[in-house]
């Protein structure tokens, strides 16, 4: 049975607040005792609410994160930093993925464009009269790319039926 999404936004509830703090709390040191035991790597939790509780939640043990944490001090800092993202610099990444795909999205509906002008000139319709010098280019290169795959297909099934 599925969940019901749920609205991520501040809990005014006090008893609400505090028992899915408590549920979500025991679930994310839950997830890091699995990931430590699932891929055999170190890690530590602190968890930190003055509202529930006069001290903070600390897995597997005090010691061991302090152990881990100086562990990872020692790191000379370009190891530490290698993977380690800020808000900012996490939009930034997300900001420069999605740019990325916005334009090879637009490169792949130039593509689709192209071959739509094409396909309607070999039918007969003078679309090919209204394009600019760049576009005509384009769908040039575009009919010579196509040309050069038949011929490649051509040359592969006559030397298939010849063996």
């Amino acid at each position: 049975m599925s969940r019901k999404k749920i609205k991520l936004a501040y809990i005014t509830n006090d008893s609400a607040r505090k028992t899915t703090y408590k549920k979500r709390s025991k679930g994310l040191l839950k997830k890091v005792r699995e990931i430590t035991t699932l891929c055999g790597i170190q890690a530590f939790a602190v968890i930190n609410s003055p509202d529930f509780g006069s001290q903070a939640e600390v897995w597997p043990s005090l010691e061991g994160a302090r152990r881990l944490l100086f562990e990872f001090k020692k790191l000379p800092l370009t190891k530490q930093n290698k993977n380690m993202v800020n808000q900012e610099s996490f939009l930034e990444q997300s900001l420069a993925k999605a740019t990325q795909q916005l334009r090879k999205l637009h490169e792949e509906n130039r593509q689709k464009e192209l071959k739509e002008v094409m396909f309607e000139s070999l039918s007969g319709k003078g679309i090919l009269q209204s394009l600019n010098a760049m576009d005509l280019d384009e769908v040039d290169l575009l009919i010579k790319q196509n040309l050069a795959d038949i011929d490649n297909r051509v040359r592969v099934l006559s030397k298939a039926s010849r063996s």
